[in-house]
């Protein structure tokens, strides 16, 4: 896989945990409107659950079209593993603690709009916990977290446990070499974009599913416009919003060797007795390993399971180098 390897979405890949949820969803397959509209002021192309979010903050616009390359919310969103965590200290210097604040008011606004509208999405808030598992992992942890704290970033309410056998007790995770705990949320963020999309489609927007973009250019029936390209047809537009991604380099040329598909694994397990009932989890989980690779764990604690495993292929690094 070269520097600039892009591609378009496939269909030839099996249904996420979420994506089985909501099969019978109403939005899975939808279109507005039986053909596309050939104008638009907004064309959102996406992948994910970015559009059900810009739109939130876009709606001032009256023509927004929203194309989707496969079912509803097919993309990354509807294939992580449900968390809602705010980095709080892997990250250093003064744009680096900006990024890090901004995760934190994102974390704080998903939270407060889920409560405030009633959004049924399974959210839970509590600790999550990052657990570095190996010698080399927990050195590098304590050594950001240091680095962060001497740049300002705020720590007050991050809970450190640098003695491993009270990681281990606090954590649950066997061979923890230290623990970092803070508030973090998860949720179904299937459920949670269906919401916010339903609350958008009454406001007039246009959502077309199972329409791949093929090409975004300037227009040539119109100064300053864009043209949209897919199978089904074009559409002429004033803006464009790319929220594709890693796909957004197959549109985007200026991009590839920017932005590279990184494929994750994403699995779903029935806990064993051990961790049922009285003794079931009750934390959401990173898993710190060596090299920055990491594994999160969300067992779904508002619905009891199954518990959800997503991170990187512990050989993928190497297999890129």
């Amino acid at each position: 896989m070269g520097p600039g390897f892009y591609s378009f979405p496939k269909d030839s890949r099996p249904l996420s945990t979420w994506l089985q949820d909501m099969q019978g969803h109403h939005l899975m397959n939808y279109r507005t409107t039986p053909g596309l509209p050939a104008a638009a002021d907004i064309v959102i192309i996406v992948d994910g659950n970015d559009s059900s979010e810009t739109l939130r903050r876009d709606m001032a616009r009256r023509k927004i079209v929203v194309l989707e390359a496969r079912e509803f919310c097919s993309g990354a969103t509807g294939r992580n593993a449900g968390h809602c965590k705010p980095d709080q200290w892997r990250g250093f210097q003064e744009q680096a603690l900006k990024i890090l604040q901004n995760e934190q008011e994102t974390w704080s606004s998903v939270v407060d709009y889920v409560r405030s509208n009633n959004v049924d999405c399974e959210l839970w808030v509590g600790d999550t916990l990052d657990v570095p598992v190996t010698w080399e992992s927990a050195d590098d942890a304590k050594e950001i977290f240091e680095r962060y704290k001497t740049a300002g970033g705020n720590f007050d309410h991050i809970k450190v446990t640098n003695d491993p056998v009270k990681a281990r007790q606090v954590s649950r995770i066997n061979g923890a070499k230290a623990c970092y705990a803070w508030p973090a949320s998860t949720v179904h963020p299937l459920k949670l974009a269906a919401h916010v999309m339903s609350e958008n489609l009454k406001k007039g927007v246009n959502l077309q599913t199972r329409t791949t973009v093929t090409q975004v250019v300037e227009s040539n029936k119109q100064l300053g416009k864009w043209t949209v390209k897919t199978a089904r047809g074009d559409i002429e537009c004033a803006q464009v919003v790319h929220a594709t991604n890693a796909y957004s380099p197959a549109l985007e040329p200026s991009l590839r060797g920017l932005i590279k598909p990184t494929p994750h694994m994403c699995s779903s397990r029935a806990p064993p007795v051990s961790f049922i009932g009285s003794k079931a989890l009750q934390n959401s989980y990173g898993i710190l390993l060596p090299g920055g690779e990491s594994i999160t764990i969300n067992p779904r604690i508002p619905t009891h399971g199954p518990v959800l495993f997503w991170g990187s292929n512990p050989g993928q690094a190497e297999f890129y180098r």
